[in-house]
């Protein structure tokens, strides 16, 4: 399985809501897609970004699936005028 996390930080924060709805739409697009949760940063909770994504596949062909997905490109691109930075880490769990 590979788990696929991504964090954003955004120019700004009101955008948040806007920004997760925009993933959300991404859930599911791909076979192989196990998870798919993004959260929005807690008040009162320690956190350097503002959205998160916590996703895993089946294996790096159904990551890789969802990433050339067309709506995933389309949500990325729009997403990118939304952020400041962004971070991910993908990796292999057994």
């Amino acid at each position: 399985m590979i788990k696929h996390i991504v964090m954003w930080k955004l120019k700004d924060p009101a955008d948040a809501q806007r920004f997760k709805a925009e993933l959300d739409s991404c859930r599911g697009i791909v076979p192989g897609m196990r998870a798919f949760e993004t959260a929005i940063r807690s008040d009162g909770l320690e956190a350097n970004c503002d959205v998160v994504l916590n996703s895993s596949f089946d294996d790096k062909a159904a990551l890789d699936a969802y990433l050339v997905h067309p709506r995933h490109k389309e949500v990325s691109s729009l997403l990118g005028t939304l952020r400041e930075s962004r971070s991910v880490l993908d990796y292999q769990t057994p």
